[in-house]
């Protein structure tokens, strides 16, 4: 099987939408992104839908648990089977979450980084290694936090320290711009603009639940909101019409639904083609 390399809009792969991804009609979206966590070893009439859709659309893997920035030993064994896995499917674009995620066991949830050059060391040198261990670069994802953190760097300068000293790529997570920018109180256009954006490789947006006017948690549970969109073309204004995913993990709504914003992306891709033409 050949690589295929992400493009235009995509949605996850999520079991809930395995069917209404099946069934959707040629050209209804760009490519694929799923968590290898979920389906590593998975085999019968499951891993045959999984190869089957492989074979007809590109692929991307966003990893869910490798906790580069945790405490716990990089767990070796897994990226070995993940590096099968990616070469299996001819998928060339693997990320993870700039967060942590284990300590001594997994915590399920995603949790940030404080902001230290010890951190940064920390994470440049687990980054590093995945990389050897995958044969290929990886993209770290910018994540959403909701308790300030003391440190030497700010948020900005943590993820920029982190990129150059790995040498990897950014996984840029539109929404999660948004969400730090309303909880954190900054603003999310300078953000963006200070962010190593020759290194970003795929982005994403998703929906997020409100909590409160100063509160707001990324859930991937919700259609995106206008102002998500509006942050969305001003980055493709910066950095052209990359590759860029619809994530949804629950709350389905039927298909069609998700393909609307699906649309809704690439007509903003569209958009940003022209006015750099």
């Amino acid at each position: 099987m050949g690589t295929r390399m992400p493009h235009g809009a995509g949605l996850g792969l999520r079991r809930g939408l395995l069917a209404a991804l099946e069934s959707a009609p040629p050209g209804a979206f760009d490519f694929l992104e799923i968590a290898p966590e979920n389906w590593i070893g998975g085999g019968g009439a499951l891993g045959r839908r999984l190869r089957a859709l492989a074979e007809r659309h590109a692929f991307a893997c966003h990893g869910l648990s490798l906790s580069l920035g945790g405490p716990s030993p990089l767990d070796e064994t897994f990226l070995a089977r993940v590096r099968r896995f990616l070469d299996q499917h001819g998928i060339a674009h693997y990320s993870e979450h700039l967060s942590a995620c284990t300590d001594e066991a997994h915590l399920y949830d995603l949790m940030p980084i404080p902001f230290t050059e010890t951190a940064v060391r920390h994470c440049v040198a687990r980054i590093q290694r995945t990389q050897d261990l995958l044969g290929r670069r990886i993209a770290v994802e910018n994540v959403s936090y909701y308790t300030p953190l003391g440190g030497e760097l700010t948020e900005l300068e943590f993820i920029n320290a982190v990129i150059a000293g790995a040498d990897c790529d950014l996984l840029l997570d539109v929404n999660n711009v948004h969400v730090n920018s309303i909880n954190h109180r900054y603003d999310p256009r300078a953000f963006l603009r200070g962010l190593p954006l020759s290194r970003v490789r795929w982005l994403h947006v998703a929906g997020h639940y409100v909590e409160a006017d100063n509160l707001i948690v990324d859930t991937h549970g919700a259609p995106v909101i206008d102002p998500v969109f509006d942050l969305l073309a001003e980055t493709y204004a910066l950095l052209g019409p990359a590759p860029t995913l619809l994530e949804r993990d629950f709350n389905f709504p039927p298909l069609g639904e998700l393909l609307a914003e699906v649309d809704r992306i690439r007509a903003l891709q569209a958009a940003a083609s022209e006015g750099a033409a």
